[in-house]
């Protein structure tokens, strides 16, 4: 009886230590799987404006200030309410980001503001709705949607 309690023990402290003590990559792969503003890579993502398909430096440089970007709110989604946050009034033309995230595509439509960057997340049927601030792509984003149109 005392070493089933022992051996009960030991296996309870064993895995305290490995769930408390979780390595690097398993906290990076945890993160990822939650967070709502995550990184992009220029080699699977493709950017459009107005259908226009924006490479090289300009594509680059979009994407380097998208992932600079600090995530500033999230926006709660109303079942419904979904076509609302996909065409937003006044919001001028978006850039369209498609790039994959592990198996998936997500679609992104990012939207400049002159105090903010206002991004909704396609993925699958669900939709995501979250504010960026980054005053360099709020410039980029008007600089490239005035040049297109």
């Amino acid at each position: 009886m005392t070493w089933a309690v022992l051996l009960s023990l030991i296996i309870m402290s064993a895995l305290k230590i490995v769930i408390t003590c979780i390595p690097t990559f398993g906290v990076d792969w945890l993160i990822s799987k939650f967070e709502i503003h995550s990184k992009l890579s220029d080699s699977n993502s493709t950017l459009t404006i107005n259908g226009d398909l924006l490479e090289g430096e300009e594509k680059i440089q979009v994407i380097n200030y998208f992932n600079e970007a600090t995530f500033f709110k999230k926006y709660y989604i109303y079942p419904g309410s979904e076509k609302l946050f996909l065409r937003p009034e006044n919001s001028g033309t978006p850039i369209v980001i498609d790039t994959k995230r592990g198996k998936k595509d997500v679609r992104l439509f990012v939207y400049s503001y002159k105090d903010h960057v206002y991004v909704v997340k396609q993925y699958k049927k669900k939709i995501a709705a979250y504010s960026l601030l980054s005053d360099s792509l709020q410039k980029r984003s008007h600089s490239l949607t005035e040049e297109i149109v």
